[in-house]
């Protein structure tokens, strides 16, 4: 079902800015793409089997602005790799778990996405995606 941590959402005011500490590692953005239906610009940075996403908000309304202006730049998400999200979706909600939407939606890099409610992981936002991110 789970095979791996996928990446790690981090929410920034700006992915010019904010790339650059990843780049003094030695680590390098290799992809950027806007997803409208969430309001936000990503970035993927590749560290050794997962990914960095830096998520800069592109309107005042969208979920990452909000995010911001409650809680500041910091991590947003953990974001699992899943073989099928549909099923993790029907064996999660079976077993008494939250999850923000009533099913998977498009995501960056193609992938299929849900969010499972921090109250129902230790206060965690834990994504699952399924798909071609990588």
């Amino acid at each position: 079902m789970i095979g791996r941590i996928d990446h790690i959402g981090i929410a920034v005011r700006s992915i010019a800015e904010a790339r650059t500490f990843y780049e003094a590692l030695g680590l390098e953005v290799t992809s950027i793409e806007e997803v409208p239906q969430e309001g936000v610009r990503v970035a993927m940075i590749p560290c050794g089997e997962s990914l960095i996403e830096l998520l800069e908000p592109i309107s005042p309304e969208s979920p990452i602005a909000r995010f911001l202006e409650k809680r500041g730049p910091g991590i947003h998400h953990l974001c699992l790799a899943a073989d099928d999200v549909a099923a993790a979706d029907v064996a999660l909600r079976a077993a008494g778990v939250e999850l923000l939407r009533p099913e998977a939606t498009e995501g960056a890099g193609g992938t299929r996405v849900n969010f499972v409610h921090p109250k129902s992981a230790s206060g965690v936002l834990v994504e699952l995606a399924e798909g071609p991110h990588r």
